[in-house]
């Protein structure tokens, strides 16, 4: 019998971007979806395509000059796809026309959000759908109290694409080709945006976990935080610790500096901090021109970029949970302990496992890039770096780099872009043709020396 050739729901789930990539870059290539008198190549196209289905943010041509309306309109879906996930949407329409989703269905959902059960999936697609559409609605209301006076009824649409941008981590915007750096000081800007970056970045399985916590407020007060599970304090606590950190931080090392925010009174410096900190959490936003920070804030920036949000969430990077285990597994090692402990908890050694493959690889996406980058251009490194990280945690922060790119250049950031959506874990399963076996023979071990 001939064997068949099943593909597993983590290649789909791959080909299905894929597939929304192509399709995206045919349509944002038609003359329909261009601004007058402006003529866009297809390897721009195909970068705008990966760029908001993989919802990075990076732009080789300005969104709110380059594109019609209908282009527009396609740029957002791609993003609502990339932020929601294909899949989620896929199942989302089901659902709306009452069809039954099966068991490979369900299987691809539970691949698609990294779920450890299909117990309750179709309910828990459900409220991601529900809890996006109520987010994204109630920030583009709020944006509209500064967009509409500014620009009447067309800051309707900027106030609903900036909304879903932002909640799926996009940072694509259709205001300017300095994104919001004209509101660096704007108290609505930054608050709409901050929460709704923080929000989406958080992942869903803590938005249900923290409701369902917070029921019970009226009764236990502040001691109902303590029934969160340990995942959900874990992504809460590291991401507090980020955000502070990283504002302290960035206040610290800009406060001088007048390119920057010398000129800002102490509550303005704090507020543009702490916005940097989020927007480099995979958001892509910037209020402050990236190339005329710092290099320490620069560093700090690359640090954060690369660590991004928390699972099952719109973030990129190798989330916060992904960081927390590394760093409790070296101090665990440090002191000679035999188990990586946090929070007074014990991770699994597949958990550790994992975190360190994780590291590695998105470590290895963003070196390799780095290179390529390197021989195609002669830019200076710090642009280079800041780039390459951006693509690999899907962030979209740049130093002024990425419409410099040649045709090389944007191809590697194209490859690096999809691969840090897809996520560097699933690609090497997608890849990976060899099957565990319990009883399959094992290499002597041998002692080395380490460190």
């Amino acid at each position: 019998m001939k064997k068949r050739h099943h593909l597993s729901t983590t290649r789909r789930i791959m080909l299905f971007f894929l597939l929304a990539i192509l399709v995206g870059s045919v349509l944002l290539v038609l003359p329909i979806s261009h601004a007058k008198e402006v003529s866009v190549s297809y390897i721009d196209a195909l970068f705008t395509a990966t760029t908001s289905v993989c919802v990075t943010g990076l732009v080789t041509l300005p969104t709110y000059s380059t594109w019609s309306i209908f282009g527009q309109i396609v740029i957002l879906i791609l993003i609502q796809i990339g932020g929601l996930g294909i899949v989620t949407v896929m199942s989302g329409i089901m659902i709306g026309f009452h069809k039954r989703i099966g068991l490979e269905g369900r299987m691809l959902i539970q691949d698609a959000f990294n779920l450890n059960t299909l117990s309750g999936i179709i309910d828990f697609t459900k409220k991601v759908l529900i809890g996006t559409f109520i987010v994204e609605g109630t920030g583009a209301l709020l944006y509209m109290t500064v967009f509409i006076p500014q620009f009447g009824l067309k800051g309707i649409w900027i106030s609903v694409f900036n909304s879903i941008s932002a909640f799926c981590n996009a940072g694509i915007d259709i205001i300017s080709d300095n994104s919001l750096c004209d509101y660096t000081l704007n108290p609505m800007i930054n608050f709409t945006s901050s929460m709704l970056i923080i929000i989406s970045g958080i992942g869903y399985i803590v938005w249900w976990d923290f409701i369902g916590v917070l029921k019970e407020f009226p009764k236990k007060k502040f001691k109902c935080f303590k029934d969160l599970t340990f995942h959900s304090k874990l992504a809460i606590l590291v991401s507090l610790i980020l955000i502070a950190g990283g504002g302290l931080l960035f206040f610290i090392f800009e406060f001088n500096n007048p390119l920057t925010i010398k000129e800002y009174t102490i509550p303005q410096k704090i507020m543009a901090a702490v916005f940097q900190s989020i927007t480099t959490r995979t958001a892509g936003f910037a209020s402050i021109p990236q190339e005329n920070l710092t290099n320490a804030s620069s560093f700090v920036s690359l640090i954060l970029m690369f660590i991004g949000g928390s699972p099952t969430g719109t973030a990129g990077g190798i989330k916060t949970v992904t960081a927390a285990v590394l760093i409790a597994s070296a101090i665990s090692t440090i002191k000679n302990k035999e188990e990586t402990s946090l929070l007074q908890r014990s991770i699994p050694k597949q958990s550790v496992n994992k975190s360190v493959a994780v590291f590695f690889v998105s470590f290895a996406i963003m070196s390799i890039s780095t290179v390529l980058l390197c021989i195609a251009t002669k830019a200076d490194i710090l642009d280079i770096l800041y780039e390459t990280v951006s693509a690999t945690a899907t962030v979209g922060l740049t130093r002024n780099f990425t419409s410099t790119l040649n045709f090389f250049g944007k191809i590697v950031i194209i490859v690096t872009m999809y691969l840090g959506r897809v996520g560097p874990i699933s690609l090497f399963i997608a890849l990976n043709t060899q099957k565990y076996s319990p009883n399959a023979i094992k290499n002597p071990t041998e002692q080395i020396s380490v460190g």
